[in-house]
């Protein structure tokens, strides 16, 4: 999660003779901490050193230090490298931002562009192709090269108009669902994550810390984790397909049950595997409520319904994961694409990255490559546009209405949108 320091320059923090950026020790992690509580505005969080000690690695966090009058870190910064689902299944390797943070009194001063620029560098010398983040706030990641990548989106059911499932939905024969203890989720999560986040464009990687923080192993400090129910599915031959888990307000009005459940988590490898777990879902006792905070766009759930009406758009539908090309050659060539054709982008990117004029050719088996070329350009974008239409989350012909894309030979939008349509829009469920 990121929080940055407005609109800074490079210049300004040059003029800042007493502040030093570098990598901090282990031994600094728990000012490191402290810093980050204040710059999130939380001072009153308990500390959390030994889970960032779990997630430490040399390099990889970063403190700017103001030296008067005496040394104190001032602004924060974390990466660590996840492999990023891209359309067609492949993963490519991503430098995932979090933990940026500039306390309020050295705000306006370029740290976050020197913390920003010096990751970006390293992670491109590692031979990453992209870097994510999730903003905190919309204006300030743009300016770094980042573009919205993908959406959060959720459903709010009402039981009482939904009518349950609609009949003839896909089933998996021989197959049952049963509730887990946390033991089994920390077992059996992991393995079933890994094969469902290469089905979803956009998914990333869950580290074995996720898991712990999620099923009690391991705890917040100042934490209100609370178990939560969990249920597994298994086909007829024991495997695990699919995982639901979800949390219930236990609310009762004039004497009957009003409650409302809450999905967590909806991993599902089929769709006979969704049915059977939205079967679950939407049958709890005493429950006239479900609410769904984050699922792809693309999932049918309301579909599934026997009045889809009964499903209404969750408060938080907005842009979530954003990222930022490095690599151009192989992010692109990482993909698959809908259709064989050509189309030629020049990119701007003020940090040089992506900077340069691209000839991005699809064969029909829907492989790729993007090349560099002295060829006229069909289309004109910054870096943050072209983050945007990388997993397909955009279309060039809206970016384009946008004044995002600028279309150097008319038509090259929509022809650039046959060949990066997707059939499934990215999606990432975790906040990291």
């Amino acid at each position: 999660m990121s929080n940055g320091d407005g609109t800074g320059s490079e210049a300004a923090y040059r003029q800042g003779r007493d502040v030093e950026i570098r990598p901090i020790t282990e031994e600094e992690i728990p000012a490191w901490c402290k810093a980050l509580r204040l710059g999130f505005l939380r001072p009153h969080i308990a500390d959390a050193s030994e889970l960032v000690r779990r997630q430490f690695l040399p390099g990889r966090l970063l403190a700017a230090f103001d030296g008067v009058p005496e040394p104190r870190m001032v602004a924060t910064f974390r990466s660590f490298d996840t492999e990023l689902t891209v359309p067609g299944g492949a993963t490519v390797r991503a430098d995932a931002v979090t933990s940026v943070t500039v306390t309020s009194t050295h705000r306006r001063r370029g740290l976050l562009r020197a913390l920003m620029g010096r990751d970006l560098d390293a992670a491109r010398e590692r031979g990453t192709a992209v870097a994510i983040l999730v903003a905190a706030e919309y204006t300030i990641y743009g300016r770094y090269g980042f573009g919205p990548a993908t959406r959060q989106h959720g459903w709010t059911v009402d039981l009482n108009r939904a009518g349950g499932l609609r009949a003839g939905l896909p089933e998996s024969p021989g197959g049952r669902t049963d509730f887990a203890d946390m033991a089994s989720v920390r077992e059996l999560g992991p393995e079933l994550h890994d094969r469902w986040r290469l089905t979803q464009p956009g998914a990333i990687a869950r580290p074995p810390l996720w898991w712990d923080l999620r099923t009690g192993g391991v705890t917040s400090p100042g934490g209100t984790w609370k178990e939560p129910f969990t249920a597994l599915h298994r086909d007829a031959g024991g495997t695990v397909t699919g995982l639901v888990t979800y949390r219930v307000e236990d609310v009762w009005e004039g004497g009957a049950p009003n409650c409302v459940l809450t999905v967590a988590d909806f991993l599902a490898l089929d769709a006979g595997t969704a049915t059977a777990l939205w079967r679950l879902v939407l049958s709890v006792d005493w429950v006239r409520k479900v609410v769904v905070e984050s699922i792809g766009p693309d999932d049918p759930l309301p579909l599934l319904l026997n009045n889809p009406r009964a499903a209404s758009p969750h408060e938080e539908n907005a842009d979530f994961m954003w990222l930022r090309v490095l690599d151009v050659p192989a992010a692109f060539g990482a993909r698959t694409y809908a259709a064989p054709g050509r189309v030629v982008l020049e990119v701007d990117d003020p940090l040089g990255h992506a900077q340069g004029r691209w000839a991005l050719e699809t064969a029909a088996d829907g492989t790729g490559r993007c090349t560099a070329t002295d060829d006229v350009p069909d289309l004109l974008l910054g870096v943050g546009a072209l983050g945007s239409l990388y997993l397909g989350a955009e279309t060039a012909p809206r970016l384009a209405a946008a004044g995002l894309v600028v279309e150097a030979r008319p038509g090259a939008a929509a022809a650039a949108d046959l060949l990066l349509r997707t059939p499934l829009k990215a999606w990432n469920p975790d906040i990291f």
